[in-house]
C-alpha cells in the first residue's frame, strides 16, 4: 500500500538551479501549483484531534504514511476506496504509526463497528499504492481477513456505510461502484482487498439508505 511516488515529489519540489530538463521543470510547476494553501493566512484551520465523522476516535498515523494537503482545494475528491486490514485492529493501528510502513488509511472500522479516524480527510493517505488514486479518494480499512466471511459484521457494514455516506455527502460523491471501490479495483494495484466475502449489494444498500436519511436531516436542520 506504499504511495509509489514520494521519491518522485520529493525531486519535484526542487525546483531551483537544480531542476534540469523541460520534464522536471514542468512536473515542478504542477507540484508548486498544489502549494499555494501553505502561504499564511490561507491553510484551512486544523484542530489537533479533530475528527470528520462524528463519534469516530482520533488516533494519529505517522506523518511520514501521508502527505500534508488542502483538500478538496488542492486535490478534488471523488472516490472511496475501501479496504481490509489483513489483521487485527491493533496491529493496523500499530503499522499506521510506523514511520518505516508506508502506508496509512483515514479510517478503520473495527468488527464491532467502532471508527478510528488516523489521517484527516484534508490530506493525502498513502494507501492505495496509486499516486492518483491516493490524492482523489478517501481510504476506510475494515478488521479482519478477505478469506474470512465472519470478518464482516453486521455493526461492520452498518458503521462503515454511515462513514462512507457521509464522505459522499461532503465532497459530493455518487453513491455508485464506480466512485466505491475496493482496493482491487485500482490501476496498478497487487491487492486482492475487500475480497470475495465483501458483500458489495448489501453495502451499497445500506451506503444509499444512511446517504438518503443524512440528506434529509440536513434539510430539516
Amino acid at each position: 500500500m506504499r504511495d509509489g511516488d514520494r521519491r518522485l515529489g520529493r525531486r519535484a519540489l526542487l525546483v531551483g538551479g537544480a531542476a534540469a530538463g523541460v520534464g522536471t521543470v514542468a512536473l515542478a510547476r504542477q507540484e508548486l501549483a498544489h502549494l499555494w494553501w501553505r502561504l499564511p493566512g490561507v491553510e484551512k484551520p486544523r484542530v489537533e484531534g479533530a475528527v470528520d465523522f462524528r463519534g469516530a476516535q482520533w488516533v494519529a498515523a505517522s506523518s511520514a504514511n501521508l502527505r500534508r494537503a488542502d483538500r478538496p482545494d488542492d486535490y478534488g475528491i471523488d472516490r472511496v476506496v475501501i479496504h481490509v486490514t489483513q489483521g487485527g485492529y491493533r496491529s493496523a493501528v500499530k503499522v499506521f504509526q510506523d514511520p518505516a510502513h508506508g502506508a496509512a488509511a483515514h479510517y478503520i472500522v473495527r468488527k464491532d463497528g467502532h471508527v478510528t479516524q488516523m489521517v484527516r480527510e484534508l490530506d493525502v493517505a498513502f494507501h492505495a499504492g496509486n499516486r492518483e488514486y491516493n490524492e482523489r479518494s478517501v481510504g476506510v480499512e475494515h478488521e479482519g481477513f478477505v478469506e474470512r466471511a465472519s470478518s464482516f459484521t453486521d455493526a461492520m457494514y452498518e458503521a462503515s456505510a454511515r462513514l462512507t455516506a457521509g464522505i459522499c455527502g461532503r465532497y459530493g460523491i455518487p453513491v455508485d461502484r464506480e466512485h466505491i471501490i475496493g482496493h482491487v479495483e485500482v490501476p496498478g494495484t497487487d491487492h486482492t482487498d475487500p475480497g470475495p466475502h465483501w458483500d458489495w449489494d448489501r453495502y451499497m444498500r445500506l451506503v444509499r439508505s444512511a446517504r438518503t436519511a443524512g440528506a434529509q436531516r440536513a434539510q430539516g436542520a
